[in-house]
């Protein structure tokens, strides 16, 4: 398992390669944030660590950059504790957020959880799931292939996050029922995750943005106030 850490203290990311290191990972540090971005879009990786503050490039451009090109977990590593700047890294498609100062072992949890997840659901082994069935969901411009786990709106093919596609899967396969923010993020991003469940509410914005005909009136992913999400059918 490779690991890039894009961090311009030294002295942190000396912390974080060495219990890395120590627990198996194989770690490439860069400083810069343009030399980051350039480094991790090469691909290879199988999590990145991302300061926020750095020279060149800040964390949230090379995140957006990044998530645009290649799937693979994100983990923000920052100073900044503002709830504005967790949701705004979330939607740019931050997996995770942690704030420092932390326990190293804290950190190396995190990692090998997202690193977990990520294989689960790159192999189709969501938690609690069954292998998705080959047939094709139809909901007129919005159409899901299971089998491919691609998502097609208007006819055109929509890029999703693996958890995008698995929170828009769930919420299709248990249509009409109401799911809590609690339950969402449990299901999704796993009961052993350390992550933000305001993350839960901005992967409903997003997927809102990306599949329906007007994401402040959703015809399909709907809010039901004071209780969660349902997927209206």
């Amino acid at each position: 398992m490779k690991i890039l850490i894009v961090e311009d203290d030294k002295a942190m990311a000396d912390i974080e390669r060495d219990f890395l290191e120590m627990n198996g990972f194989e770690v490439e540090h860069e400083s810069d944030g343009i030399k980051g971005m350039e480094c991790a879009l090469k691909g290879g990786f199988n999590l990145i660590l991302l300061d926020l503050m750095l020279p060149g490039k800040d964390g949230w451009e090379i995140c957006r950059q990044i998530r645009s090109k290649i799937d693979v977990p994100i983990l923000m590593v920052t100073a900044r504790v503002e709830d504005i700047d967790k949701v705004r890294g979330f939607g740019l498609g931050a997996d995770d957020y942690i704030s420092k100062p932390f326990s190293p072992t804290e950190l190396v949890a995190r990692v090998k959880a997202h690193i977990a997840r990520y294989e689960r659901l790159k192999s189709g082994g969501a938690k609690d799931s069954a292998a998705a069935p080959d047939a094709e969901i139809d909901l007129g411009y919005l159409k899901i292939n299971p089998s491919a786990r691609r998502v097609y709106a208007f006819d055109k093919e929509v890029v999703l996050t693996n958890k995008e596609y698995e929170l828009l899967y769930f919420l299709i396969s248990n249509a009409e029922n109401v799911f809590s923010k609690e339950q969402l993020y449990n299901r999704i991003w796993g009961e052993d995750m350390y992550g933000d469940i305001k993350t839960v509410t901005v992967h409903i914005k997003r997927l809102r943005e990306k599949t329906e005909k007007d994401p402040i009136n959703p015809l399909h992913i709907q809010t039901v106030w004071g209780a969660g999400y349902r997927f209206n059918v």
